[in-house]
């Protein structure tokens, strides 16, 4: 379908109740964390951007991660070499709004205002100036909770402060509110777990009969909360002690009561996501060998698919915006053709379109357009027809 005919339009507007129903569906919406209302645009862009994978989907084939963590792996790194180069980096100080000058056909940055724990100050932008706006925050807004207790509510200030602002002074700013006005549709809940002993990884390496480290997601179809869970490469933490193992998971759809912890997810501490988990895992009078002094962080994120939600033309803009002099957009809520979000490749190729319009240099790589090589069309209608 054109993109254009599937404009403000939900994934549940395109399909009936069997699609929901399929293992496809299960597999699918649980890997990249979708909902039967987010934006069947983005549904559709995914489809093609990964048609070339389905015939390793079921068993997770051709998902790439990270040695450590992502935050070890790809940002402190980063960080360290910017900071060698000479960057400035203001830990504390929030952009929060920004002044125009000219009109929309020629439109220049002319000044940021930043606050800085809690003072508001102004830094203006000289013509030399290039100004590069990174536009809301999947974990805008995140909390933490324990093992004895569920997260908190969230803080309300956020991330999305200076895209609202300057949304509200030009239209070609886009619309954040499509993207972060319904937390109840965009939220879902995560934890973390360190183990103290080896006997669960173990278990379900005994189990799913793959290696640490080497498996994909592993979702338990029939819980209310749709859980899912994976067990990283050890150890998944560069500081990580001796002797404990960490595994992640997070429930789509932690809004309805779990199947053995009788109340909503969010409601839930991190030892009641755990008597959950094992209930499903039936691990029974193991649960004490297997769990014994794990450390569980359960984490509530309002935002964290806010880039899903249905949108139409013009609700993100641009990298570089229509007019702009001397200022281009970043991360995941501006608009690049044919790319996926939730994915670290289109933040990184926003960046380097941004870069490339205003500094010149090379161009970012064009998103490989698999959908359009018969053979592995061909390849996916096989492994569809396959079942």
């Amino acid at each position: 379908a054109k993109e254009k005919t599937l404009d403000g339009k939900a994934i549940e507007d395109c399909f009936d109740q069997a699609f929901f129903e399929s293992n496809f569906w299960v597999m699918w919406s649980t890997m990249f964390a979708f909902q039967t209302w987010h934006s069947a645009i983005e549904l559709a862009r995914y489809l093609k951007r990964f048609i070339h994978l389905f015939p390793g989907f079921a068993r997770m084939e051709g998902v790439l991660r990270t040695r450590f963590n992502q935050y070890d792996s790809l940002i402190a790194p980063i960080l360290a070499w910017l900071s060698d180069q000479g960057v400035k980096l203001e830990p504390g100080t929030a952009v929060v709004d920004a002044s125009f000058t000219g009109t929309g056909s020629a439109l220049s940055l002319s000044e940021l205002v930043l606050d800085r724990d809690g003072t508001k100050t102004t830094l203006p932008v000289s013509g030399a100036d290039q100004v590069f706006l990174t536009l809301g925050s999947m974990t805008a807004n995140t909390s933490e909770g324990s093992n004895q207790a569920p997260p908190p509510g969230p803080e309300t200030d956020s991330a999305w402060t200076l895209w609202k602002n300057i949304a509200a002074k030009a239209p070609v700013f886009g619309r954040p509110d499509v993207f972060c006005g319904d937390t109840e549709r965009s939220r879902w809940e995560s934890f973390t777990v360190t183990l103290k002993t080896p006997a669960f990884v173990e278990h379900m390496e005994q189990f799913s009969g793959n290696r640490t480290g080497t498996g994909g997601l592993v979702t338990i179809a029939d819980s209310r909360w749709m859980l899912s869970f994976v067990i990283f490469h050890q150890p998944h933490f560069r500081d990580q002690a001796d002797g404990t193992s960490v595994f992640w998971g997070y429930g789509l759809r932690g809004d309805r009561d779990g199947d053995f912890v009788k109340k909503p997810m969010a409601d839930c501490s991190g030892g009641e996501i755990l008597e959950e988990l094992a209930g499903h895992l039936r691990l029974g009078t193991q649960v004490d060998d297997m769990f014994r002094n794990a450390v569980v962080r359960p984490c509530m994120m309002p935002l964290i698919t806010s880039q899903f939600m249905p949108r139409r033309a013009g609700d993100r803009p641009g990298v570089v915006p229509d007019g702009a002099r001397n200022f281009a957009c970043l991360g995941q809520y501006c608009e690049q053709p044919h790319d996926v979000v939730f994915t670290v490749e289109y933040s990184v190729r926003s960046a380097m379109e941004a870069v490339h319009e205003l500094a010149g240099g090379r161009p970012p790589p064009p998103v490989r357009r698999t959908d359009r090589n018969p053979l592995v069309i061909a390849n996916a209608i096989r492994t569809i027809l396959a079942g």
